[in-house]
């Protein structure tokens, strides 16, 4: 799995971030890593140097084999908890929606359920 990091309005984008990201993301989204091929990540600062409450925003966005890419956005004091509340909202919205297409795809199956065999035995 790939992570890009961007920054933009008043974050640099620094070797270290780029390192610590990747590392922290293949840690978080590990269970999901046959799916995802990329993470993109845009973090920056939505009032530049005004001071202000949530004003840093992280934006993360899964590519996923097959399927439509999956967008969160998350808004906190610093840059640190930006990036960790959006991975945990990507998190979240990884297991419901690959979660959905798993229920989905069981669907199909055959049950025990419509065994004439087993019902037979049963009755």
């Amino acid at each position: 799995m790939q992570v890009q990091v961007n920054t933009g309005n008043g974050f640099e984008n620094t070797e270290t971030l780029e390192r610590w990201a990747n590392e922290f993301l293949n840690q978080q989204l590990a269970r999901f890593s046959q799916e995802i091929t990329r993470v993109e990540v845009q973090l920056s600062d939505e009032n530049n140097a005004k001071g202000g409450a949530a004003d840093k925003r992280c934006m993360m966005e899964a590519r996923l084999n097959g399927h439509e890419p999956l967008a969160v956005n998350h808004h906190a004091e610093n840059q640190d908890l930006a990036f960790r509340g959006a991975a945990q909202k990507l998190v979240r919205m990884l297991d419901h929606t690959l979660g959905k297409l798993d229920r989905h795809e069981h669907r199909d199956r055959e049950t025990i359920r419509r065994d004439p065999s087993i019902v037979d035995i049963v009755e």
